[in-house]
């Protein structure tokens, strides 16, 4: 029995969701850090499934998996539950007009000049995802980040209804004009960004297809136009990411908000070598 059956009485014994949670700006995991220093196994090992009373466990072993000796399922579950996503909300069109509106958690960004984007398709034994085919078939679409005013209305569009049927109308949500594409951008997201396919790769390296099953793919998306809300937009090019508020899809039916956030400046050798910070001292060691 799933531990979800009943998902609206669990639901209704946890706090409110709070939209006006301020981001909190901490310091880093550990500020004296040196180059060389031994890092934690983790910082807390304690599960948020372990009671208050029971120790941390100060254990450094490790679990050897191999995938291709296991289900297709068990590796599902591990990789979405260790891996936070970034959630796309893809706007397609199919060739007779029908509009599509669906999410995908498989969806990163990959390059900025030129704009890049990835999205995967899993491989399914049913048909093929309606937003892959209308990406082959028209080669356009619109990617709208997922944020916490839209998760409910991308929620809704996950059903799997039939191919002429438009997810717009379960959403609620309001289609804008795009002016490069001709998909519709959400109105109510944050930032979208207009896309053309360069490329849809089969990811079948073990021959599968040939033998008549399902196969996964990859779209590797151009961005040809952004749009952001006019108050998301810094005066420093970046977005303001109390606006924003963006989600990661974690494992099962979870999803993660941004709540704190740390600063961490990346260094340059140059600079970092006029430091009395060890950093030296190794390089000439592994230089040896």
């Amino acid at each position: 029995k799933s531990k979800y059956a009943d998902f609206k009485a669990i639901e209704a014994h946890r706090p409110p969701f709070d939209p006006s949670l301020p981001i909190k700006t901490t310091q880093a995991p550990s500020p004296g850090w040196r180059y060389g220093q031994q890092s934690p196994q983790t910082l807390s090992t304690v599960s948020i499934n372990t009671p208050a009373s029971t120790p941390p466990s100060t254990s450094s072993t490790h679990i050897s998996i191999d995938p291709s000796a296991q289900p297709m399922l068990a590796n599902y579950r591990l990789l979405v539950s260790a891996i936070p996503r970034p959630i796309s909300f893809i706007s397609t069109i199919s060739l007779d007009g029908t509009k599509n509106l669906a999410p995908f958690s498989y969806f990163q960004i990959v390059d900025h000049d030129p704009p890049t984007f990835v999205v995967g398709f899993s491989a399914r034994p049913s048909r093929p995802k309606d937003t892959r085919r209308n990406l082959v078939e028209t080669g356009e679409c619109v990617i709208n980040l997922v944020t916490e005013n839209i998760i409910h209305a991308a929620n809704a569009t996950s059903l799997d209804v039939p191919y002429e049927v438009s997810e717009w109308e379960l959403s609620g949500l309001t289609p804008a004009k795009s002016e490069t594409v001709k998909p519709e951008r959400v109105q109510e997201a944050v930032f979208s960004i207009e896309g053309k396919l360069l490329e849809m790769k089969e990811l079948d390296y073990h021959g599968r297809g040939e033998k008549g099953e399902a196969v996964g793919a990859l779209a590797i998306i151009e961005g040809t136009r952004f749009w952001i809300k006019t108050e998301a937009m810094g005066e420093d090019g970046e977005t303001d990411l109390g606006i924003l508020r963006p989600l990661v899809q974690l494992g099962g039916i979870s999803y993660g908000r941004v709540a704190e956030t740390f600063e961490l400046p990346r260094g340059r050798l140059d600079q970092e070598l006029g430091k009395d910070n060890g950093l030296k001292e190794i390089l000439e060691r592994s230089t040896k």
